[in-house]
């Protein structure tokens, strides 16, 4: 998991990674490519 300050490059790489809040924090997840998870806060 990549921990970065701002997901929007993170998001536009795949199209099915999906942004998600959890805990006041800010994921992209991405059940087809486990490898772009990112984290934000």
């Amino acid at each position: 998991m990549k921990i970065r300050n701002s997901l929007r490059s993170a998001k536009t790489r795949d199209k099915n990674c999906r942004l998600v809040r959890r805990h006041g924090r800010v994921y992209v997840i991405n059940k087809k490519n486990p490898r772009m998870k990112a984290r934000q806060g």
